[in-house]
């Protein structure tokens, strides 16, 4: 019997780093529940070992909220840009922040460049509500709250809405970034008065929203309609006729 725990125990292992190595987020703990073994110490320590392995990536691949490994601190990324150089060829424009003491630092990586990506657990909350440059968060299953920093969600925490579920990644437990879902719901309050003298109308103007952020819409909305917004881009998507 102790031959099968340990053999089962030694597949989970190898199932579960397979998945993370190709970048699938995956929960150790489900890996467990469904197989023939009960949770141990060591599944939980192969979850933190796999955590600071990390992988090795093309710079290219970068995007705000990842986290990376470098001269032996650990940094988020704040800002990701591909930029083109002429016949300097591609780089990718990068702004990061130590997990640790906060420092920011700004980088240039060629195309070509590889960095270590460090996994991160996701896990789901529920928006209590802000307040100040603070967020208040529920876990809905476990009703475990934390309080995170507004900048953690980017240029999107103007989105932050009460009761809008977010995604929070964890690394060792802290909350190093958080998404919001990629489409929300925003109504218009006002709207840019159309500039006399023009012979046509302009294809889109600009328009105020409930909580506070400016954006281009198409000239034909109004205030009081509701919008949907792409958080990521701040972009117009569509009416929502609910």
């Amino acid at each position: 019997m102790r031959g099968i725990a340990t053999r089962s125990l030694y597949s989970l292992s190898r199932s579960l780093l397979s998945h993370l190595r190709h970048g699938i987020a995956v929960d150790p703990a489900a890996y467990v529940a469904g197989g023939c073994c009960r949770e141990t110490p060591l599944l939980g320590s192969l979850w933190s070992t796999v955590q600071r392995r990390g992988v090795k990536v093309n710079a290219i691949q970068l995007r705000p909220g990842n986290v990376i490994e470098r001269t032996g601190r650990t940094f988020r990324v704040v800002e990701a840009e591909h930029k083109q150089q002429g016949r300097g060829g591609a780089s990718m424009q990068v702004e990061l922040r130590d997990v640790d003491n906060g420092n920011k630092l700004n980088l240039r990586f060629g195309t070509e460049e590889s960095v270590e990506k460090v996994f991160v657990q996701e896990k789901s909350f529920t928006c209590l509500y802000t307040e100040g440059d603070t967020a208040y968060l529920i876990e809905p299953d476990t009703f475990e709250q934390v309080e995170v920093p507004l900048d953690i969600f980017g240029k999107a925490a103007v989105y932050l809405k009460e009761e809008m579920k977010v995604q929070l990644q964890l690394y060792d437990g802290r909350a190093l970034s958080a998404s919001l879902p990629k489409h929300v719901t925003c109504t218009i309050e006002e709207t840019q008065l159309p500039m006399k003298g023009l012979t046509s109308a302009p294809r889109y103007k600009r328009a105020l929203l409930d909580n506070g952020s400016t954006i281009q819409v198409p000239s034909y909305l109004e205030a009081g309609e509701k919008i949907v917004i792409n958080t990521e881009d701040d972009s117009f998507v569509k009416r929502d006729n609910k």
